[in-house]
């Protein structure tokens, strides 16, 4: 495990291997295996034929103690029944295969552009011939280094990294999973691009990534026709880096069952600046968050959670309709004033219902609104003396909201939030409208590390308030 690693609490750090990693799946009988690593066919990544992988080729990559230095373009296509997977099999002890990019290399059949943008790159080459890459899992890979001021070696000789260099870059593609995997030191832990569509994000850990000083570069920065995020880690930023935690700019993006601590923001959800397609997208009005855990640490400069509507100044693409925000957790640990929600416009609604809000510091230090905007509040407990807008007085009649000053956590100083058998918020929660939901039911609770396991009956016919359940 990297020595930079955040501290969690309660979770003791474990890296995540996948079922699929250690099991293995089924191929076409036409398909390729290719295995890298000591004993292995192949010795290095480069060696490994990138430009003609076919649908359901494997690439086995396998841990070493040294980091495999290489970098690469995807772009081919699998099918549904047969995806490309790059698949990396475990060390003794659950270490992940390292890519690095400092000083990583380029084999020499692959060209492709934006080289300096990424450490795996999905789509946009010239050889393979471009295409819009299909089907490709990338599974339980450590990578890092696709920052300045490391360099690599590409068709055009030594060159240092952009600023907002990844370390997957999905430049353009479909139905394209990445899973279990650490994504940290580079500019942005993760970058997908509008072009993309039916992202899935699971099970990986995402932190340590940034510009010092920079507000542009974040842990996951994405744009995509339909993304989901769920059972993922993001830490903080590396230190002295100003950028969000996740930043989204989808249509259909559906954030669940993730644990989230630190950044700017932890949610930056604003406008598809760059796609008319994207904002044209029915889903586009679609935004459901749920089933998380945010963590607010103390001294971060920017006091706001969760940010939705734009950012681009062009109000009129600002995300429409209503952020379904529901059964989440939310800890702010600032010892100033906290905000769950800055509205971009004053136009954005925000269905806030059986959530969790706690602050370490008095309740008359937490808001739900930075400005202005609409929030329906439904169910939720909120830290006793809570106010509505920053500045206003606390409310004294807060409806069917419940308040108080202990929700009951099982060790708030661990980090364990769960919920004690004692705690108000047992079997407290109102079952959401379907209005609410719309095809996205609380089914499931965030397990360490980077889990999930499924809610037994009893927990989805009587839900507790926020995203986790008694301590057993």
């Amino acid at each position: 495990m990297p020595s930079s690693a955040p501290a969690n609490t309660f979770f003791r750090p474990r890296i995540f291997c996948s079922v699929i990693s250690l099991l293995g799946t089924l191929h076409p009988a036409s398909s390729a295996i290719h295995s890298v690593g000591p004993g292995q066919p192949l010795a290095r990544v480069n060696q490994v034929p990138w430009e003609s992988l076919n649908p359901g080729d494997t690439v086995n990559i396998h841990w070493r103690n040294e980091p495999y230095r290489a970098k690469w373009v995807i772009c081919r296509r699998g099918t549904a029944e047969a995806p490309i997977t790059i698949r990396g099999i475990p060390g003794p002890e659950g270490q992940l295969p390292h890519i690095d990019g400092r000083e990583a290399t380029t084999r020499n059949e692959l060209n492709f552009w934006h080289e300096a943008r990424g450490v795996i790159k999905i789509g946009g080459a010239n050889r393979p011939k471009d295409l819009m890459p299909a089907h490709i899992v990338v599974d339980g890979l450590e990578i890092s280094g696709a920052r300045p001021p490391y360099s690599f070696s590409g068709r055009q000789g030594r060159l240092p990294y952009a600023k907002y260099a990844a370390g997957i870059f999905v430049s353009k593609g479909e139905h394209i999973t990445i899973r279990g995997c650490i994504l940290r030191d580079c500019g942005n832990g993760l970058l997908v691009s509008a072009e993309s569509s039916d992202i899935l994000i699971e099970k990986c850990w995402i932190y340590d990534n940034g510009n010092e000083g920079s507000v542009y570069e974040h842990n996951a920065y994405t744009a995509a026709a339909g993304i989901t995020f769920q059972f993922n880690r993001f830490g903080p930023l590396r230190k002295g880096c100003r950028g969000n935690n996740l930043k989204d700019r989808s249509a259909g993006t559906v954030i669940r069952y993730n644990w989230i601590e630190g950044g700017n923001r932890e949610l930056d959800l604003v406008d598809a600046e760059d796609s008319a397609r994207l904002r044209n997208d029915p889903r586009y009005a679609e935004t459901h968050v749920y089933g998380n855990v945010l963590v607010e640490p103390d001294g971060n400069d920017n006091n706001q959670i969760v940010h939705y509507g734009g950012d681009s100044g062009k109000t009129d693409w600002y995300r429409p309709g209503i952020l379904r925000f529901y059964h989440n957790t939310i800890v702010s640990k600032r010892s100033e004033t906290t905000a769950l929600f800055k509205l971009s416009s004053g136009r954005e609604r925000v269905d806030c219902r059986n959530n969790l809000i706690h602050a370490t510091a008095a309740g008359r230090n937490l808001s739900i609104l930075a400005r202005d905007g609409t929030v329906f509040l439904n169910n939720n407990w909120i830290k006793k003396g809570w106010t509505m807008r920053r500045g206003q007085r606390p409310l004294q009649d807060p409806g069917d909201n419940l308040t108080g000053g202990d929700p009951g956590f099982a060790n708030l100083a661990r980090g364990d939030f769960r919920l004690r058998p004692d705690s108000p918020l047992v079997n407290r929660a109102q079952p959401p409208p379907a209005t609410t939901t719309n095809g996205h039911p609380l089914s499931e609770i965030y397990m360490p590390q980077r889990r999930g396991r499924p809610r037994t009956k009893n927990e989805q016919i009587h839900p507790s308030i926020g995203a986790l359940e008694i301590a057993k």
